[in-house]
């Protein structure tokens, strides 16, 4: 039988119309199991809009909604009938078994780490994103925002978590670990950086060095580790940088009757470029090291995103990737062993 994914229907810039058509597609292409959590009349309202009759799809009420704008900690101290609290408690109680919200992703986190705790062995859960890269394929980067504050052990944790994520989700045979530094040289960065390369060199995972803010689209590692707040502003301005060329391609375009000409010949070109880049081909980003599986969609997640963030909460759980994050935390210690093995 499918896991069953609890889905934060409240959740996102235009739930509950995009939320609930994502688990509709998801129901319908994939055989997901969905439990739609949120206010049952619009929910249902919804579902009727679609005529859908999936028996996969079911929902749950909750009276209440976590705003993009609120703050984590308020949400998950006052708004404890939230779609989102209740989501995450129907994954603590084993009536689901994993999270899928595009909602406000302080408080998904939030709610995720206090209800569902983490898995044994981690300090820290981190946020993974998943990039395209040159090379056609795509890479891990953790943590992208869950830990302000950072230790060399807990960058360990989380290389190790992003090396299981990438060999059983993204099917990479052997995964290439790097650390992310302001050098490829051993020496080259802060204390933490230092401290953490001695961690990743010792350890039992594929691990090729440091490598540099270029080396994260090029191919070169299928998972970049790095504290929080590094992660985090680097994400963050590489978001801004690929909406303001965007933007500064499209004025250009609009110069005039031959730039217009010019866009309707290369559409195409754009078309296939926007898709490499879209987030909605990857669903959203996992918090690796919780309990259940966490998957956390952009606030604009269109029905597509939703889709594919249920895909991937039901791979983590098929997969069982929080048993082997488990099992290779608690043997972090010994030399690693290889592939085959």
């Amino acid at each position: 039988m499918k896991p069953a994914i609890a889905l934060d229907a409240m959740g996102g810039d235009f739930a509950p119309a995009n939320t609930v058509a994502g688990a509709i597609l998801a129901a319908r292409e994939l055989g997901s199991r969905v439990v739609l959590v949120g206010r049952e009349d619009e929910i249902q309202r919804e579902l009727n809009r679609h005529r859908a009759k999936e028996t996969s799809l079911s929902i749950v009420h909750a009276s209440e909604a976590v705003t993009m704008d609120e703050a984590p900690a308020m949400a998950l101290r006052r708004k404890k009938d939230s779609s989102l609290r209740i989501a995450a408690n129907l994954v603590r109680d084993g009536q689901a078994d994993a999270l899928v919200s595009a909602g406000n992703s302080g408080a998904v986190m939030a709610t995720a780490v206090f209800v569902l705790g983490a898995v044994a062995g981690v300090d820290r859960p981190a946020l993974a994103a998943v990039v395209p890269n040159r090379k056609g394929g795509v890479t891990v980067w953790l943590d992208v925002g869950a830990n302000v504050d950072s230790k060399p052990q807990h960058i360990h944790q989380w290389a190790i978590m992003a090396h299981i994520y990438a060999k059983n989700i993204l099917r990479v045979a052997s995964p290439r670990v790097g650390l992310l530094s302001i050098g490829e040289e051993a020496g080259k960065g802060n204390d933490l950086v230092k401290e953490t390369f001695k961690l990743l060199r010792g350890s039992r995972i594929n691990f090729i060095g440091n490598v540099e803010g270029h080396d994260i689209f090029d191919g070169s590692a299928d998972v970049i580790v790095c504290d929080g707040f590094t992660g985090n502003v680097s994400l963050k301005a590489v978001e801004s940088a690929t909406e303001t060329l965007f933007h500064f391609l499209k004025q250009e375009f609009s110069r005039s009757w031959r730039t217009r000409l010019g866009y309707l010949l290369s559409r195409p070109a754009f078309k296939g470029f926007r898709k490499r880049v879209d987030y909605a081909e990857f669903g959203g980003v996992p918090l690796l090291g919780v309990k259940g599986a966490t998957i956390i969609s952009h606030g604009r997640s269109s029905p597509r995103a939703i889709r594919n963030a249920i895909r991937v909460a039901g791979e983590v759980v098929e997969n069982r990737v929080n048993d082997q994050i488990q099992k290779e935390i608690e043997e972090s210690t010994h030399p690693m062993r290889s592939e085959t093995a």
